[in-house]
């Protein structure tokens, strides 16, 4: 129950906590909707712990492409980890509660690190200038490249818990949408104009989502280009191989991405278990199926996933 306090009706309320919801309508069986959940979240954390730990102990696999692999299995184990305890404990234990504070934090680390951008890069090096690409792609730029990656996201994303802290909110739209902490989800909460959290909003995603997209689109285009430029049709299809993972990859992150704000804008009409169902596979679904993706399409992941799961065995 929503915990009660004397300053509820002051001129300036922050609720202590807000009220999470799991599949909406379906609260009957959440037991049961746990078990797929709690599979998925299983999934995701060995698969990319498993990956991380191939790529870090194997010296075959360290290699640009395998170390921004490594990049995308830590912010997917990352990803995991931030939606797992409150999505299990609503669905385990209908434990609705979460604090003012810890949704900020659980909300910063949802919206945070893409490597997708990167991963393209790597991809269009190695087909455009394979000669030259252990020599552009040094340890060092793969270290420059990360901490960009972090610090663009960390500096974006810094100012986002303040502007919702200055927000005075209604104390009986305390119920979010999801079990977890959304960014749109929690500033409507407001009684207050929230014009500068949707302005600063689209200024985040903007450069994030859209002009990524943007580039990664213009790698493949330069990427396709050279490989049609290939003698042999062998030939095209090896360079073409190369990229099949990290194709899938972008397609399982952005399809969801998508399709989240067009049901919101266009399928209003919806039910509400439709936009939960869409966060769900947005979150928790890329992470599962990524370790998939590059273990059943790269026999070198394959095979070092594999020797740590014997090295594991044998200790």
């Amino acid at each position: 129950m929503y915990p009660s306090h004397s300053f509820v009706n002051t001129s300036f309320f922050q609720p202590p906590a807000f009220l999470m919801i799991g599949v909406p309508g379906l609260e009957t069986v959440h037991g049961w909707i746990s078990i797929p959940f709690s599979s998925i979240y299983t999934l995701a954390l060995i698969g990319n712990c498993l990956i991380f730990l191939a790529i870090r102990r194997m010296p075959s696999l360290h290699q640009p492409m395998y170390h921004f692999l490594s990049m995308l299995a830590l912010t997917d184990v990352g990803l995991t980890l931030s939606t797992l305890p409150t999505t299990l404990t609503v669905l385990w234990f209908d434990h609705r509660l979460i604090g003012f504070n810890a949704c900020l934090a659980q909300m910063f680390f949802l919206h945070s690190f893409s490597v997708l951008l990167a991963m393209s890069f790597d991809r269009f090096v190695a087909i455009s200038n394979p000669l030259r690409y252990p020599a552009i792609l040094t340890n060092n730029v793969i270290i420059r490249i990360g901490m960009a990656i972090l610090a663009r996201a960390t500096l974006s994303l810094f100012p986002v818990p303040f502007l919702l802290k200055r927000l005075n909110f209604c104390p009986d739209k305390i119920l979010l949408s999801h079990s977890f902490c959304f960014h749109p989800d929690v500033m409507r909460r407001a009684c207050a104009d929230i014009t500068i959290n949707i302005y600063y909003g689209l200024f985040v995603v903007v450069p994030t989502g859209g002009i990524d997209s943007l580039f990664i689109i213009l790698s493949y285009t330069l990427i396709l280009h050279t490989v049609l430029g290939l003698a042999s049709p062998q030939e095209r299809l090896r360079a073409l191989n190369t990229c099949v993972s990290h194709m899938l990859a972008v397609f399982v992150f952005f399809i969801p991405g998508i399709t989240i704000p067009i049901s919101h804008c266009f399928g209003k009409h919806l039910p509400h278990i439709v936009h939960a169902f869409a966060a769900y596979i947005y979150l928790i679904v890329p992470p599962m199926l990524n370790p998939i993706i590059y273990s059943v399409k790269s026999k070198a992941i394959r095979e070092a996933m594999l020797s740590v799961l014997r090295l594991k065995d044998q200790g």
